[in-house]
This record gives structure tokens, C-alpha cells and sequence, in this order.
């Protein structure tokens, strides 16, 4: 019993000393509120004394009044402020606007000069590249009836563009449609033309010593034998550098079927070639090539030389087509420097 007494005792101090905290802070909280509606209420008086003889002019205002007035011309310029801040921002922003619409037009006028210059050079090409076509036999005919697809004349029509759309735009995509068109006729030209390298490198073409240098210092069919002096058809054609040892080239890719001495030929090379060809080359001063052999054209198959029945170094040329034999000059009409091996 005792000790639960002692608990009350110290509960009710407890309450007490609780609500007398309470009391004194509701108390200061309601002495402030007293003391700011009376200061508010409180009567200033502004005296505004001119430096001439006129009366002073005396102004009377509640400390709330001017406070107010004080916050409500604290607001205005605050405003003022924010509004002028965001004006120069604004400006800024269009300033830079306009500087990149500038640019942006300076940019379409140089497009619009290159798609003049492309346009000139695409009617440069468009004319070139139809009389490529007809001098290789490719015919484009179809492609003009279809709308002349493939062909720039339509390209130089004058049409109507959508609103909105640049005619640069318009035209760039009908220069890109004929080079899309025009991909199939080059790759036929490319065609043409390794087939044409090759039958040409299948042919005899080429001249037969190396550097495209000599002469010819007798010519294929009658002349008169230079030891017998008596009348004669000669096979071939004699090429002479008035010197031995310059390398002799296959004219034509092909097989070496003869490596072989001939009291008249001397030291000579024959190659099959296809088509028919055979090639001959006598009086050389030495073979650089053995039989079987598989030789590509501008290959070095010996040398100039002045073996056999010969009045100096020359080389001895033959062509032939099956049993048939030829003038080597119908193919060697264009002396070629070039060559692929030494």
C-alpha cells in the first residue's frame, strides 16, 4: 500500500510539472501574438520637410500598413526581376534562333548549287554512258519504253513536288534510282571486258620480244631465199634487235607442245595455244621453257639468238591456225610493252 502511494505521489508531480511546461509556453506563444498585433497596431508618423518655406507634410501609418507595402513592393521587384531575367533570356534564344536559320538557309543554297553542279554532271554522264552502252551492244531500249527507267531523260522532267518537299530532294532521289538502274549495264560492260581480256591473252597478240623493240627484217610470204637466192614462201615473219640475248615472249597463254634443234630452225619453242593457234619461235640462243609446260602470255620462253640456218640474231615468229599457216602481222598489230614475267 505504501509503495503504491509513492508511485501516485510521483504520478500527480509528474501531471503537475507536465502541464506547468505547457502552461508557460501557451503563455510566451500568446505574449508574442500580443506583442506583434500591438507593435502592428502602433502608429508611425513620416515627416516629409521640403527645403522651401512650404509646410511640412506629415504622414501617419500603422507599423502593419508599412510592413505590408514593404512586402508587397519586396514582391513587385522581385517580379520585375524575374520577368526581366527570363525577357533576356528569350532574346538570347531567338538570337541564337535566328544565327542557326541562317546558317540552316547558307547550307541549302550551297545544296542547292551542288545538286546544279551533279545535275550537269549527271547529263555528262547520262550522254557518255548511252554511247558506252550502244558501242558495247547493250540495248537499252526496254528501259526507255518502262518508263525510261535506268535513263536521266527522266530525271529532267519537270514534276510537281508535294508541299513541303524540296525539289533538290526530288531530284537527288531520282539520281540515286539511275544508279541503282544503272548497276546491271556496268556489270555487263564488266563482263564484256574480262571476256575480252581473255580472248585476247588466248589470241597471239602480243609482241614477241620483250620491251616491244626490234624490226621486222623480213616479211611473211614470197621473198627470195637469202642463201639458195631462188624464190620462196616464207612462213612466218624474221624480227630482228641486231643483237642475241633478248628475252622472247609467249604472244598467247598456252602449252609448250616442242622444245627442240632443227638444223634450220636451230634451238626453237612451239605453243599450242586455244582457238586452234599454234606459235612457233626459232633461232633462239637457248630455251627457258620445257615441254608441258604451261606458259601465260608476256612469259619469257627464251632468247634471241643465231642457231641454224641464219645470217645474224633474229627470231623467227610463226603463227599458225590448225593446218593453216598465217601472217603473223594481222595480230601483231599493236607492239605491247608490257609483260608479266623477266
Amino acid at each position: 500500500m505504501a509503495k503504491t502511494r509513492g508511485y501516485k505521489r510521483i504520478e500527480n508531480r509528474a501531471v503537475r510539472t507536465v502541464r506547468r511546461i505547457f502552461k508557460s509556453i501557451f503563455s510566451a506563444v500568446a505574449g508574442f501574438f500580443r506583442a506583434v498585433i500591438a507593435g502592428a497596431g502602433r502608429k508611425i508618423t513620416i515627416m516629409l520637410v521640403p527645403h522651401s518655406q512650404k509646410k511640412v507634410i506629415n504622414i501617419q501609418a500603422s507599423v502593419f500598413s508599412i510592413s505590408l507595402f514593404v512586402l508587397l513592393l519586396t514582391g513587385i521587384f522581385s517580379a520585375f526581376f524575374i520577368y526581366s531575367r527570363r525577357v533576356i533570356t528569350s532574346e538570347r534564344t531567338l538570337a541564337s534562333l535566328e544565327q542557326e536559320i541562317t546558317e540552316t538557309r547558307a547550307s541549302l543554297d550551297r545544296l542547292k548549287d551542288e545538286t546544279g553542279s551533279l545535275l550537269n554532271a549527271a547529263r555528262n554522264f547520262q550522254t557518255s554512258f548511252s554511247e558506252t552502252l550502244s558501242l558495247v551492244g547493250i540495248d537499252t531500249a526496254s528501259e526507255e519504253d518502262s518508263v525510261r527507267s535506268g535513263d536521266l531523260s527522266s530525271f529532267f522532267d519537270i514534276r510537281q513536288t508535294s508541299r513541303g518537299e524540296l525539289p533538290e530532294a526530288a531530284d537527288l532521289q531520282r539520281i540515286s534510282s539511275f544508279l541503282e538502274d544503272s548497276v546491271q549495264p556496268i556489270e555487263e560492260i564488266g563482263k564484256l571486258l574480262n571476256s575480252r581480256d581473255a580472248l585476247f591473252s588466248d589470241i597471239p597478240s602480243l609482241w614477241p620480244i620483250q620491251g616491244g623493240i626490234g624490226h621486222i627484217s623480213q616479211m611473211f610470204g614470197q621473198n627470195r631465199h637469202v642463201f639458195s637466192k631462188q624464190w620462196y614462201i616464207h612462213k612466218g615473219i624474221d624480227l630482228s634487235t641486231y643483237r642475241s640475248g633478248d628475252p622472247v615472249l609467249a604472244t598467247a597463254d598456252g602449252q609448250i607442245v616442242m622444245v627442240d634443234y632443227d638444223p634450220g630452225f636451230g634451238n626453237y619453242v612451239i605453243i599450242r595455244h586455244k582457238h586452234g593457234f599454234y606459235t612457233r619461235y626459232a633461232h633462239l640462243l637457248s630455251q627457258r621453257v620445257k615441254r608441258g609446260e604451261h606458259v601465260e602470255q608476256g612469259q619469257v620462253i627464251g632468247y634471241i639468238g643465231n642457231t641454224g640456218i641464219s645470217t645474224g640474231p633474229h627470231l623467227h615468229y610463226e603463227i599458225h591456225i590448225g593446218s593453216e599457216v598465217v601472217d603473223p602481222i594481222k595480230y601483231l598489230n599493236i607492239r605491247d610493252t608490257s609483260y608479266k614475267n623477266q
